[in-house]
């Protein structure tokens, strides 16, 4: 009985290997007859999913942090005493844990909101006091924002009434197809790059912005068409290089596009391609980068004082400075606009660190 199974057996093996086989060929050939498929698809969708997976492997590492804990705990206490720097002691240990009165209370974050959220009016509330509300001193909400987003054709709200609140001041538009961020900013009367500085806005390629058809964008200082003309902030022209007493001067005379804000701690100075920048400060070039992405800041020269100011350029076209060389505030010319990196259209993109943070130019310059 034993020696009759065993030939059974062999043909199985060998009937199964067979299977095996013709199945493996038969994907292959699928596959490298629809690789291309998959490869145009994922090349549109770059980008898209940025979040989502680094959400994912973020709340796989906590989990894993959180089952491993009290192994870790048990098998090497010195974990659970030395990294607090406390002593874990018998009178320690039967002490009672002691709580306030608020230990209920819930702390409202003041992190930068990525969405728009909805808000119910509650007794007292006007549109205006709304807009407050949900400012802050480095992040306004206009009242437009949110009637233009909720289509308020007067300031009359009640009670109940459930409204949008934007992250920030301007429009939210949903993307149709044809749309691209020059057309949107031009639709809504503000700049394009301002669309691809707000970081919460996701795009199919980072690197040519496209987008995908249904997909929602926060256009910051946006305008909508029905509400021009439209009174908005006087243009504010950077004068230029210049001698005086302030720490910094203008790199480069041209029009502010974009303003500090969190999200955008400098200032864009648009000017045409080839136009000279000059050094803001008195110092020594520290770094320099040509070419490449360089996290979205294309061709760069950072300056630094070496007392804790450096000045950062970003998006040139040249570079006429070299790390190590001094250079003359108003005088030294480190290079030239260009449109290197993230950019929409031609600009310097000028930062200013203090320490190591980043600080609003505009408290620097003259």
């Amino acid at each position: 009985m034993y020696k009759e199974g065993i030939p059974k057996l062999a043909k199985f093996c060998q009937f199964f290997c067979y299977y095996v086989k013709k199945k493996l060929i038969w994907f292959s050939i699928f596959f490298e007859s629809n690789k291309n498929i998959l490869v145009k698809l994922f090349t549109i969708k770059r980008g898209r999913y940025n979040r989502p997976f680094l959400h994912t492997a973020a709340i796989g590492v906590l989990s894993i942090g959180v089952i491993a804990s009290p192994f870790l705990a048990d098998t090497f206490p010195i974990f659970a005493t030395e990294r607090s720097g406390l002593e874990v002691g018998p009178s320690v240990l039967g002490q009672s844990i002691v709580v306030g009165e608020d230990v209920f209370k819930t702390n409202v974050s003041q992190k930068p909101r990525d969405k728009v959220i909805i808000y119910n009016v509650q007794k007292g509330d006007t549109v205006s006091t709304i807009a407050e509300k949900f400012s802050s001193s480095d992040n306004l909400i206009s009242s437009d924002t949110i009637r233009w987003a909720n289509d308020l054709k007067n300031d009359n709200i009640t009670v109940g009434d459930e409204l949008m609140i934007l992250p920030v001041s301007g429009v939210e538009h949903k993307v149709a197809k044809g749309d691209s961020v020059y057309s949107i900013a031009k639709k809504y009367n503000t700049d394009p790059q301002k669309i691809v500085d707000f970081p919460f806005n996701d795009f199919a390629n980072p690197e040519t912005f496209a987008l995908v058809e249904g997909q929602k964008l926060i256009v910051p200082d946006g305008v909508m068409p029905s509400a021009k003309p439209y009174i908005r902030q006087k243009v504010y022209i950077a004068q230029g290089p210049a001698s005086g007493s302030s720490v910094l001067t203008w790199p480069v005379r041209g029009g502010v596009s974009q303003f500090a804000s969190w999200y955008h701690m400098a200032l864009d100075i648009t000017a045409d391609v080839a136009t000279l920048i000059v050094a803001a400060q008195d110092g020594v070039v520290t770094g320099v980068n040509i070419g490449g992405w360089n996290n979205g800041y294309g061709t760069s020269v950072w300056v630094s004082d070496g007392n804790g100011l450096e000045s950062h350029y970003a998006h040139l076209g040249l570079v006429n400075v070299s790390v190590g060389e001094k250079v003359e505030r108003g005088v030294t010319v480190i290079g030239s606009i260009g449109m290197t990196g993230r950019t929409t259209g031609p600009h310097v993109h000028f930062e200013i660190r203090k320490n190591g943070v980043l600080v609003n130019p505009l408290s620097y310059l003259q």
